[in-house]
């Protein structure tokens, strides 16, 4: 039954003319990802958005077969899946309104887990860029341990922020543009295969899907939006960094680059992005701690969390509140918004609400907690 189920979720992704958006307003519409396969023509045509043409195409094209075989390989390879309804799914893309309906992943990662870090750059990376990657993400190990590195194991940056979050003993994510019967670059497969025990190779592609150009494009998004903070360590005037960057200011992340010389060929994007105030200028990994808030609390210390009783409070406040104070360091919006249950639009009303009454505070990144 459960096989069952996943084709279906597979199958809808094959439908041409379908994306990810009009896809799950479709799925929304009909009530399930099966009932879209059995739903007449007719009954398609009158849905918003998909009309005549589009749902002779849902009708006519025999995705499922090519559903089965992609569960067989997903079977024989140990892939995990990931549908955009599951509990499991990433709740950060969970708001992107573009996320894809299915991920899949090998390897041994909680896609939910720690502080998200997108670590991306140019593929002509120079020896200081390099170095400040490395040591950015040893700062980020040293002061907090869970800090989970995502970037597209591309050439330049991407493969050293992969090889250096290894050495810090980081949880390190590779989202690539293709499927899991493949990795390009090929060079960097040792890396890949050193990632699985603490890490994983994420993409919304299936098997034989070759790495296209447009598929690196379209992975950039899934960076972006698995990211809390995303960092451009280099970038030349136009890349796929800026893209990354660019998406990232589109799904409200904390978008940080490094500086570098007025004249330097592989700095001119960062420099553009900080001027156009595009990202905040960093130059190590305590000013990311420091923005983000994620800064170690002092050892020995416990955090003093205020425990008179708000009498002001409606029950549902009493809730939030109640869910605040299992996370000392906060928690982002998104998963408060998992945890109880509630639509984000309502719950970000109740904590403004609160917040005029001195009860929560807001950080950057959408990070809520208890006034102290």
């Amino acid at each position: 039954m459960q096989h069952e189920n996943l084709k279906y979720k597979i199958g809808i992704t094959l439908i041409k003319g379908i994306g990810n958006t009009l896809a799950k307003n479709l799925i929304a519409y009909v009530g399930s990802v099966e009932g879209v396969f059995r739903e007449s023509q007719a009954a398609l045509s009158k849905i918003p958005g998909i009309g005549e043409m589009l749902s002779k195409e849902i009708v006519s094209q025999n995705v499922l077969a090519r559903a089965e075989e992609e569960i067989e390989f997903i079977l024989k390879n140990k892939i995990q899946t990931y549908y955009y309804t599951d509990r499991d799914y990433p709740f950060r893309l969970k708001e992107c309104s573009d996320s894809p309906l299915m991920l899949f992943s090998k390897g041994n990662c909680d896609l939910n887990a720690g502080k998200f870090v997108g670590i991306v750059g140019t593929r002509n990376a120079t020896e200081a860029g390099k170095e400040n990657c490395r040591k950015l993400i040893f700062d980020l190990a040293a002061a907090q341990p869970n800090t989970v590195i995502v970037s597209g194991m591309a050439y330049g940056i991407d493969i050293c922020a992969h090889k250096a979050a290894l050495d810090a003993g980081l949880t390190t994510i590779g989202v690539v543009g293709h499927g899991l019967d493949r990795l390009y670059p090929a060079a960097h497969r040792p890396t890949a295969v050193k990632m699985m025990p603490n890490g994983a190779l994420l993409t919304e592609y299936l098997s034989q899907t070759n790495p296209d150009r447009q598929n690196f494009v379209q992975r950039n998004r899934i960076i972006a939006g698995m990211s809390d903070a995303i960092v451009v360590v280099e970038s030349a005037a136009k890349g796929g960094a800026l893209i990354t960057a660019e998406v990232g200011n589109d799904y409200n992340r904390d978008v940080f680059a490094f500086p570098g010389r007025v004249d330097d060929e592989w700095s001119a994007g960062c420099n553009a992005l900080i001027k156009n105030n595009k990202a905040s200028l960093i130059e190590s990994a305590d000013d990311i701690l420091r923005f983000m808030n994620w800064e170690k609390q002092d050892a020995g210390v416990a955090p003093i969390i205020q425990t008179a009783l708000f009498l002001d409070l409606s029950d549902e406040e009493q809730e939030i509140v109640s869910t605040l104070r299992q996370y000392a360091d906060g928690v982002q919006l998104n998963e408060l918004s998992i945890q109880l249950a509630k639509p984000i639009s309502k719950l970000s009303s109740q904590l403004l609400e609160m917040e005029f009454k001195g009860v929560v505070k807001c950080l950057p990144g959408s990070v809520y907690k208890i006034v102290k």
